[in-house]
């Protein structure tokens, strides 16, 4: 089973993303574009698993806590690793400092239980293209850059989710496999 480990993003923020994706589809031929309902923020990339292995990972994910939830804003759009040869297009994830303090810790109970550690910092973003050519990319650019500045909302989470990721041809189907409760001072 291939997995990673992300937040969900509420259904108010994914239609203005998905309206957005509506807008900028047609401007760019060589952008592979998600779809609306597979939004998020990965926090860690788990990859191929077996399943008898997914019920002691969620025993290891359900260790995580912090002391309060995280709050993210959703703004603008960027493209990695460069604005001139980009492999992705995403939307800007500004979130409080326990969202990286999150994604450390998923990064680092993951790897306990064997999985390669994160070598980049964590960069929180919503994936919303992948390039398969650079056709339409400056119309893209130009659209992007006429869309600024980009208020698409904010969010207040106190869990996380392991997702399974299945791919497909018209693009990867996510399933949830399990949410965690990482702030438990509400309850």
């Amino acid at each position: 089973m291939r997995l990673f480990v992300a937040l969900e993003i509420p259904d108010e923020i994914r239609r203005a993303i998905g309206e957005l994706i509506g807008h900028l589809r047609g401007v760019s031929r060589g952008a592979r574009w998600v779809r609306a309902d597979g939004l998020h923020i990965t926090l860690k990339f788990i990859g191929e698993m077996r399943d008898d292995m997914i019920p002691e990972l969620e025993q290891v994910l359900r260790k995580i806590q912090l002391s309060s939830a995280i709050e993210a804003r959703f703004h603008g759009v960027g493209f990695f690793p460069n604005e001139r040869h980009p492999r992705v297009c995403w939307i800007g994830v500004e979130g409080s400092p326990n969202l990286a303090e999150l994604a450390a810790k998923v990064d680092e109970q993951t790897a306990n239980f064997g999985v390669e550690a994160e070598r980049r910092a964590f960069s929180p973003h919503v994936t919303l293209a992948r390039f398969k050519s650079d056709d339409g990319l400056s119309r893209l650019r130009e659209a992007v850059h006429s869309a600024e500045p980009l208020e698409l909302g904010a969010m207040t989470t106190r869990e996380f989710q392991l997702v399974r990721s299945q791919l497909q041809r018209g693009g990867s189907v996510y399933t949830r496999v399990a949410s965690f409760l990482f702030d438990r001072s509400m309850t």
